[in-house]
């Protein structure tokens, strides 16, 4: 205990950041490996990219926009229903998908699965926020390297399955093996004991103790109406955009660069450049959640934010002017990766930190809903691609956006927050307030 305020039992943390971690690894096959399977759907039916990439959006909406529900539903009556039930939607999802013959089914498979990963992916976010209000960066990072690092082990055996059995065979077995072991570590999810206000100075109902003199949390309702949420919002969007163009369009684009099936070798291993650049880009957008989450503890989130989002862009033009050369493909993938996949441990544990942890499943889901506008972004890319017959256009607008999001973290994000957490005002009135 620390200035009586109850700890929070370590044995258990560890228990539920584990069973979150491993629940995250199981969903990442449904973003990450997606492109694997593009090129194989669209060479069976002729469909076309823009497309086949429409499923890939919709996975994105409705993996995001209904985080928020299912945070709600966290909130009230704990994680363990909510995984059970995207356990069964992300085995279902995939089945689907294997026997999908027309693009209205593989549709309702992608609208299945993204439920499914938001059911999953909220859970377990918000699950490590309220288990951890003392490491809230590195907490979010661990579990969402769960989600980048996940798909890392599993490309060269779907690619193998693709190859030799067809890529329905690749949905149906994967899908099904994931969905069970979802199922199996779901009983195992536990909601934060009642004290997990108290380590931000709260009583249970949210408001601040009398001896604490904290910040109550904010209610879903009071979060949207604040400037500072929306701020973080536009940001997200535009960084999250970015990143899932080059996770949905990463094998498309080494097609097109011509370098997705010449051999590569780095640290004694060799591989077909594309199949390299998906193993090693899983790997480091994995390591880069946690490591960018433990920067930010204690560096800040802005100038975190603006180390990575400026690493981003140039990582980005440098792809784009660069990509052509096998080595630099698979390197520069590798940098694009690690300096996208920490947005989601530095934006749920900021919006954390001004928001309050006694919402921060639902909290968190609201600023969630930002990739799913960025995912709108992912056919339009396509389309800019096949009007202008190259990536070109693509890269630079993805850079420009990281660009400006670094930017806006030092420039307003930094003072805009300062000044809200120091001249605070409850948007609602508190119990026993004049």
């Amino acid at each position: 205990m620390t200035g009586g305020t109850p700890a929070l039992p370590r044995g258990r943390r560890w228990l539920q950041l584990f069973a979150g971690v491993v629940c995250m690894v199981m969903i990442a096959n449904l973003q990450y490996g997606w492109t694997l399977f593009v090129q194989p759907i669209n060479h069976k039916y002729g469909w076309g990219l823009p497309a086949i990439q429409v499923a890939f959006s919709i996975f994105v909406i409705c993996e995001s926009w209904l985080v928020p529900f299912e945070g709600w539903f966290v909130d009230r009556f704990g994680p363990r229903i909510i995984v059970i039930v995207g356990g069964v939607l992300i085995g279902l999802a995939w089945i689907v998908n294997a026997f999908a013959s027309s693009l209205a089914l593989l549709y309702v498979g992608a609208a299945l699965g993204g439920i499914g990963v938001g059911c999953v992916y909220g859970t377990c976010i918000g699950n490590a926020l309220k288990w951890y209000p003392d490491r809230r960066g590195l907490a979010a990072g661990v579990t969402a390297a769960g989600f980048g690092i996940g798909s890392a082990a599993t490309i060269i055996p779907i690619q193998s399955i693709i190859q030799t059995s067809g890529y329905e065979a690749a949905f149906l077995w994967f899908g099904v093996g994931q969905g069970l072991v979802i199922l199996a570590l779901a009983p195992f999810l536990r909601a934060a004991p009642a004290h997990r206000a108290s380590a931000d100075g709260l009583s249970a109902d949210g408001a601040p103790t009398a001896a604490s003199g904290a910040k109550p949390s904010h209610t879903p309702a009071e979060v949207v109406r604040a400037p500072l949420f929306w701020l973080l919002y536009f940001m997200m969007v535009l960084v999250g955009a970015g990143g899932l163009m080059a996770t949905a369009q990463l094998a498309p684009i080494a097609h097109e660069m011509k370098v997705a099936h010449v051999p590569v070798s780095l640290l004694g291993i060799t591989l077909p450049a594309l199949t390299f650049a998906l193993s090693i880009d899983r790997v480091l957008n994995g390591v880069t959640r946690p490591l960018f989450g433990w920067v930010s503890d204690r560096i800040g989130r802005e100038t975190t934010m603006f180390i990575a989002f400026g690493l981003e862009a140039l990582g980005i033009v440098a792809l784009g002017h660069y990509g052509s050369d096998p080595l630099l493909f698979v390197l520069l993938g590798g940098i694009v990766f690690f300096a996208w996949g920490e947005i989601y441990s530095l934006f749920p544990a900021t919006c954390t930190d001004c928001f309050g942890s006694l919402y921060a499943a639902t909290n968190a889901g609201l600023l969630y809903t930002a990739k799913g506008m960025a995912g709108l972004l992912i056919p339009i890319a396509s389309l800019l691609m096949a009007e202008s017959g190259s990536w070109h256009l693509v890269f630079l607008a993805a850079a420009a956006m990281n660009a400006l999001a670094a930017v806006l973290a030092l420039l307003v994000l930094r003072p805009m927050r300062a000044s809200y957490m120091a001249n605070f005002h409850p948007l609602r009135e508190q119990p026993g307030a004049a």
